[in-house]
């Protein structure tokens, strides 16, 4: 039989280069539409689909190769006597080689505004069929998906006058990976607008964004994934202007300061060390946040990440070179800032133009454990209601403050504790195996700018405890969410030592 490559590609990287070889080699080239086109154009003999399958293209190129004439040549095992012979009273050839990659259903549901009907009609039927197909006889079939295989390809046939069953094999995983992602795509366009949150089966698709140099540990391997789907005004959506490539950590952590920064409206910085905020701030512009954040914990900032939601400015970059960070992140940096930042060679500068876009409802977070997956919507509310428990009632900017701390002790490990004062953390108590010890470690960070700070907590105080040691270190407000039975305790040791508290009604575990 003759030897027959079927091509039909979306994609026409490397399209024409791949059939001139394969010309060369005496395949012939089946193909189909504006793949048989560019073909013929660029002077390559192609045999239309059409004559393959004696049926017209029909149905506005529904149906082209959804056809026994094409299945038939793909799926028959060449050394099965018994297909050989079913094929040769069909009068089918086989096909050796299928080349597709599919309609474009990605880039169809990324335009704006795209109708649903248009993001149905990109989504491919033949294409996977053809390429399942291939891929399940594999031992006799080169599937190719990938452009990036058509040299590999073309090599192996040159050399050895046929692709290898390793090869083959790898072609083969390669399809099935890819058509469940494409399948992957589709159902999660379908979940969410049909508004499914949480479907009795579900899948993921990710593109690789980046090899690791080693994961969390040098001696862990590591992969950076990101969603098919640009999420403005996350991480993957950064710009690069200078330093090392990102690590493991680096992403982790610049993650959870991207997620912190996002509460603010106000010009905000937050720096983050191993996952947990370590100096947050907000002002009245981004040096003088900067520099509150700074004064937070001048210690644990070094080698920090620092994430600022305006212009870094000459003035702050000035301030920031002073100490050695890992990354710096922010929508813009002026040239004179840039310059700047750069005399560090290692430091990372990110640019992400969307820093401040607000997590959505239909975003959520997942969380990989041994054997199983945890899926919850992001925690985007910060209170149910604000109720003062206290005969004192908290002033108007004690309850700034506290709203302030409430939005960092959300993003610190559980159990949490912050100390706030002016808008600006003072000390942070974070991943201790009981309150009282993060209510200890946050009071001690602060100082002595502690007297008439406010402290908040991320989960309700099971004891009083945590209310005598803000009492004694002159904490004047406490915000909590309240619903422990013990609650009395912690509102009447208040009423005693002349502390407002007040209950916010929403816990912030975070583990």
């Amino acid at each position: 039989m003759k030897k027959r490559a079927l091509i039909s590609v979306s994609n026409k990287t490397g399209i024409t280069q791949l059939a001139k070889s394969l010309t060369d080699l005496r395949y012939e080239i089946i193909s189909t539409g504006g793949t048989a086109k560019i073909l013929k154009d660029n002077g390559i003999k192609v045999i239309g689909i059409s004559e393959i399958t004696g049926f017209p293209e029909c149905l506005d190129g529904r149906v082209k190769t959804l056809h026994p004439n094409v299945h038939a040549g793909l799926l028959a095992m060449r050394k099965n006597p018994e297909h050989i012979a079913q094929l040769k009273a069909l009068n089918i050839n086989t096909i050796d080689i299928v080349v597709v990659n599919l309609y474009p259903f990605k880039n169809t549901i990324m335009k704006e505004g795209v109708e649903f009907q248009e993001a149905v009609e990109n989504i491919d039927i033949g294409g996977p069929t053809m390429l399942r197909s291939a891929a399940k006889n594999y031992q006799d079939v080169a599937a190719i998906v990938d452009p990036k295989d058509y040299d590999k390809v073309i090599k192996e046939l040159e050399e050895n006058g046929e692709v290898s069953l390793e090869t083959k094999m790898y072609l083969m995983y390669k399809v099935y990976q890819h058509t469940a992602c494409y399948d992957t795509l589709i159902a999660s366009y379908l979940r969410e607008r049909i508004g499914i949150e949480y479907p009795d089966e579900i899948s993921f698709a990710y593109e690789k964004a980046q090899d690791m140099r080693y994961g969390e540990n040098p001696h862990q391997t590591a992969v950076f994934y990101k969603e098919p789907l640009p999420v403005r005004g996350a991480l993957t959506q950064a710009k690069q202007l200078n330093g090392k490539e990102l690590s493991f950590n680096n992403i982790n952590d610049a993650n959870g300061a991207l997620e912190l920064l996002k509460e603010f409206d106000r010009p905000a910085v937050v720096a983050v060390k191993h996952a947990n905020p370590c100096g947050v701030a907000e002002a009245d512009s981004v040096y003088e946040a900067y520099m509150k954040a700074y004064e937070g914990d001048p210690v644990s900032i070094f080698g920090g990440i620092v994430a600022a939601n305006g212009e870094v400015d000459k003035e702050t970059a000035e301030q920031m070179v002073k100490i050695f960070l890992e990354i710096v992140i922010a929508p813009s940096f002026s040239k004179e800032a840039l310059d700047i930042l750069k005399t560090k060679q290692n430091l990372r500068v990110l640019e992400l133009k969307d820093i401040d876009r607000k997590i959505t409802n239909n975003i959520h977070n997942h969380k990989k454990v041994l054997g199983g997956l945890l899926v919850q919507s992001y925690d985007i509310e910060l209170i149910e209601e604000l109720k003062t428990v206290t005969k004192k009632s908290p002033s108007p900017k004690e309850i700034e403050d506290m709203l302030f701390a409430m939005k960092v002790v959300k993003h610190t490990k559980s159990n949490a504790i912050v100390v706030a004062k002016d808008k600006a953390t003072l000390g942070i108590g974070a991943g201790q195996t009981n309150r009282i010890w993060a209510a200890k470690q946050a009071i001690e960070h602060s100082g002595e700018k502690v007297r008439g700070a406010v402290m908040a907590s991320d989960a309700f105080f099971p004891f009083n405890d945590c209310v005598e040691e803000a009492a004694k270190a002159g904490i004047t407000a406490i915000i909590q969410p309240g619903g422990s039975i013990r609650d009395q305790d912690s509102i009447d040791l208040c009423n005693q030592k002349n502390i407002s508290m007040i209950f916010s009604a929403q816990r912030h575990f975070k583990h």
